[in-house]
């Protein structure tokens, strides 16, 4: 496969069953094949996405030190603003070439979660900054939703199996600035490859060059959407729960070519989690014997830290 599959999330949401049925298969089928899909007709509209790219390009082109007084020790950049090189990939040294922000759940209803949870960081000097954020971040859930009860019907589930979990679910939406490149760099890349941690990532713009997927022959393809379309992706919580039925497919972010070095790139992922003490057992009817039991046992919250210390966000 040398292309990313297209969808419409309109047609799970018509009332038409064939057409339902349709993306149910293709949005499976797509997962399965290579991890990855662009989807049309999602709950964004053109003036919140502006909008919120104009409210992330304000706050990366703060001065440094305005940035990094949103770096809050202690909760392995979870809230608020994780400054350049300071992520790497698992298993790579080299921190990536990006700064980015972390707008986290709005608990509602659940107190215990409330306090399981960062709170959210609040940036003084722009005042739209926080609401447009949890704006996107609703709108974004709310597809995340319809996706995941896609999913549900491929795997033979009940339709809203996943619902109870990522309501209140420890989600981010991650704002990210790839600054431009000033000289040549030794051995990082903008983000270097790697899998997802969560169940699935919904990513806004992916429309330049610079977001590639490794398919199943090991090629890197470019994974480039449309003005309106999200590029989502299997993560590896996601993968585990299924027993690698559905990819978790390794993909990273290239630098440009040198001619583009002065340029700045976006990109604002959302991370769909679900609730810590979601059980991420294999389900059963995943298994047979050819694709006997992959993973242990592991909640989300326990598989979150583990991976959060690969990462080199969060100490032992």
């Amino acid at each position: 496969m040398n292309t990313i599959p297209n969808v419409n999330l309109e047609d799970f949401l018509s009332d038409n069953s064939v057409k339902k049925q349709n993306f149910v298969d293709a949005i499976g089928k797509a997962f399965e094949d290579i991890g990855f899909v662009a989807l049309k007709g999602h709950f964004l509209d053109d003036v919140l996405v502006d909008n919120l790219y104009g409210e992330v390009k304000n706050f990366f082109n703060l001065p440094t030190i305005a940035k990094q007084k949103y770096e809050i020790a202690g909760i392995g950049g979870q809230r608020g603003y994780v400054s350049f090189g300071k992520e790497s990939a698992k298993n790579k040294k080299e921190g990536d070439l990006k700064e980015f922000w972390h707008f986290g759940q709005y608990v509602e209803n659940n107190d215990a979660l409330k306090a399981e949870y960062p709170n959210n960081v609040t940036v003084s000097e722009l005042p739209n900054f926080n609401k447009t954020g949890k704006e996107a971040f609703k709108m974004l859930e709310k597809t995340a939703k319809y996706v995941l009860r896609a999913l549900a019907l491929y795997l033979n589930l009940e339709e809203t199996y996943f619902d109870n979990y990522i309501q209140n679910g420890n989600s981010i939406l991650r704002p990210i600035h790839y600054p431009p490149i000033t000289k040549e760099p030794k051995e990082a890349v903008r983000a270097a490859a790697h899998g997802d941690i969560n169940l699935i990532t919904l990513l806004m713009g992916a429309q330049g060059k610079g977001l590639q997927v490794k398919n199943n022959k090991g090629e890197w393809i470019d994974a480039v959407a449309e003005k309106d379309e999200l590029m989502i992706n299997v993560g590896d919580m996601l993968s585990r729960h299924t027993n690698n039925k559905l990819k978790s497919t390794i993909h990273r972010v290239v630098n440009p070519p040198k001619e583009s070095w002065g340029t700045s790139r976006y990109s604002i992922p959302f991370f769909m989690h679900p609730i810590s003490e979601m059980k991420l057992d294999v389900l059963n009817n995943c298994t047979d014997k050819e694709h006997p039991k992959a993973f242990e046992d592991i909640t989300a919250g326990a598989f979150l830290n583990e991976r959060l210390i690969e990462l080199g966000l969060k100490k032992k």
